[in-house]
């Protein structure tokens, strides 16, 4: 059962297979988990939110229209129950600042980054991107780990695809300039 398709799944739940939700559940677990967790930035509460999304989900899956993928749906729900438990504790977060956005290329990120070895790029850049805001981090994850489409994206945040393409183009940036800063950090000591 393994090879099937999200439809596939959800034909037999809703034919009045609950178990088969479980093959739902083992494909999507650990994008949800992680999109809930990049907002939360607490393991325990996203634990439990990531439960509460596909709670939900079952409970709401009569309602799925199959006009969009199941997982553009489902992340939908996943990113709403945490930004709305987030409202609730009030959660402040520190950005990269905007000064850090100039125009490095990544021709000049690589040139960098090929100076150290591949345990300590992967190091650099786990840093960068936990220096992130929230958002910004989710809308990387969603773009390059989890592979949406920038119209996928706009779907689940309710951002415009314009806005969108221009967040994740200054995401880029600010992740290149952070970069590049700890580069130069790490050259000079």
């Amino acid at each position: 059962m393994k090879n099937h398709d999200d439809n596939f799944y959800i034909d037999l739940v809703l034919g009045g297979d609950s178990s088969a939700f479980a093959g739902l559940v083992a494909r999507h677990k650990n994008m949800v988990f992680s999109i809930v967790l990049k907002i939360l930035q607490n393991r325990e509460d996203a634990e439990e939110i990531a439960q509460d999304v596909f709670l939900k989900a079952f409970e709401s899956l009569g309602s799925f229209e199959k006009k969009s993928k199941f997982s553009t749906w489902l992340y939908r729900i996943a990113y709403n129950a945490a930004i709305t438990k987030t409202r609730k504790k009030r959660v402040e977060f520190v950005g990269i600042d905007d000064r850090i956005i100039s125009n490095y290329t990544e021709d000049e990120i690589q040139e960098h980054v090929g100076r150290f070895d591949a345990d300590e790029q992967k190091r650099i850049i786990d840093k960068a991107l936990k220096r992130l805001p929230e958002e910004d981090n989710l809308l990387i994850t969603l773009f390059y780990k989890a592979e949406n489409s920038v119209e996928e994206i706009s779907a689940i945040t309710r951002l415009t695809e314009s806005n969108v393409k221009v967040r994740l183009h200054r995401i880029r940036k600010k992740l290149y300039g952070e970069i590049s800063e700890m580069m130069n950090c790490r050259m000079a000591v």
